[in-house]
């Protein structure tokens, strides 16, 4: 449910409708403003990157997972309402509510993915993650679905973006507070604190440098984390920049791309459902390796086509792959963390990932400065990245990687 809940604010305000509204209403289209929106997002997933090994070792130190996730949800739920006061202009408070809001959910969305191994055990981790991702997916399509109800009517009455966009955003950060609500009701926290009163931070610390200090214990863990960011660097790249990409090169409409968008809802939701359960069966490694020759594949007809009707079996397969890659890759992480110290290694996966979100764009933004614009020439660099990925996993071990997370003396 959790998964469900925070999907929305990803689906409306960074990918669908706030991005469009900060570029073209707030900053006026300025030559910069794609660029501000960019470096935005840069500087949320810098201050994740910082505070996620120490935020998850806290947690861990003091079993305070839950009500960790509880600060998280209310700080994006807060900061996203806030973004409705946004108008024309406004671009540097803009700035502030986003780098706010995208830094909570971010926070959150390391903190819940730690209850994972609570709630599963080894076997079934691939499938519950699945569930999960599949569940999020949905909710993104609640919450869009909801707002652009709200559009349709209030653009049918005349209104302009600056009178309807700010009420989706009360949309997103009501759904996102009302579907959060199961998860601090029903979920229990199973963790033990391990750390004094009044010595938590501390004790976080040290938990911190003990687990860089024996990072050789954990050598296949330690390789999956570089291999995220590299494929993850890919995955943030398509997510970022599809709708870019099909409106430069595809000659897409908003309205189609609204479509598109709603489309990959639907079959990353049932990728990351369906391919849970392929998980469990394949094995870790093939299932990623898999996963991510689907890619390859989608960018390669992505990177060709000149057909509208190709394009979207492309933007099918980008469904499908992301709901499988995002699922797995979570759930690989959760098989080869420690036990005692999962809020810790989920915060080092958020920081893979957002260490790529980085990345990924940044390298499509340059090839595309380069190149005077060519973006299929940038899609098809994206796809190196997944190369990338397949060649470091190859060597990844997973049952040496499970005997050094359950060993008790890690």
């Amino acid at each position: 449910m959790y998964d469900f809940a925070n999907s929305g604010y990803t689906t409306v305000v960074i990918t669908a409708v706030f991005n469009a509204y900060f570029v073209a209403v707030v900053a006026g289209n300025a030559p910069w403003a794609t660029f501000a929106w960019t470096a935005t997002l840069a500087v949320s997933y810098a201050l994740i990157i910082v505070t996620a090994p120490a935020l998850g070792a806290y947690a861990d130190a003091r079993a305070a997972k839950k009500r960790l996730l509880f600060v998280t949800t209310a700080g994006c739920v807060v900061f996203t309402a806030a973004l409705a006061t946004i108008g024309r202009g406004d671009v540097a408070l803009a700035m502030v509510l986003i780098i706010a809001s995208n830094f909570f959910f971010g926070s959150g969305e390391n903190l819940v993915a730690a209850f994972l191994p609570e709630i599963a055990r080894g076997r079934a981790i691939g499938r519950v993650s699945g569930w999960g991702w599949s569940l999020g997916y949905f909710g993104g399509l609640v919450a869009l679905g909801a707002s652009l109800a709200y559009v349709d009517r209030a653009q049918a009455q005349g209104d302009t973006a600056t009178e309807f966009v700010p009420v989706t955003m009360l949309i997103t950060a009501g759904i996102f507070a009302l579907a959060s609500l199961p998860t601090f009701v029903f979920l229990r926290e199973r963790a033990t604190p391990s750390a004094a009163p009044g010595g938590a931070a501390r004790a976080a610390f040290a938990r911190l440098r003990d687990t860089l200090a024996h990072a050789r214990r954990h050598t296949d863990l330690w390789r999956f984390l570089v291999c995220v960011v590299f494929y993850q660097a890919g995955i943030q790249t398509v997510v970022a920049l599809a709708a870019v990409y099909a409106s430069e090169v595809m000659g897409f409409t908003t309205r189609d791309t609204i479509l598109l968008i709603l489309v990959v809802n639907v079959t990353a939701a049932v990728g990351a459902f369906f391919f849970g359960h392929v998980q469990d069966r394949l094995g870790h490694v093939r299932a990623i390796v898999f996963t991510l020759v689907g890619w390859i594949v989608t960018v390669l007809i992505a990177w060709q086509t000149t057909s509208v009707a190709m394009f979207w079996v492309a933007a099918n397969l980008v469904g499908v792959c992301l709901g499988s890659s995002q699922s797995a890759g979570r759930a690989l992480v959760g098989y080869l963390s420690p036990p005692a110290r999962t809020a810790e290694f989920f915060g080092l996966w958020g920081l893979a990932v957002k260490l790529s979100s980085i990345l990924g764009p940044i390298t499509y933004g340059i090839v595309t400065w380069v190149s005077s614009g060519d973006h299929r020439l940038a899609m098809l660099v994206t796809g190196t990245y997944f190369v990338i990925g397949i060649a470091i996993i190859a060597g990844l071990n997973v049952a040496r990687g499970r005997a050094a997370a359950v060993n008790p003396e890690v």
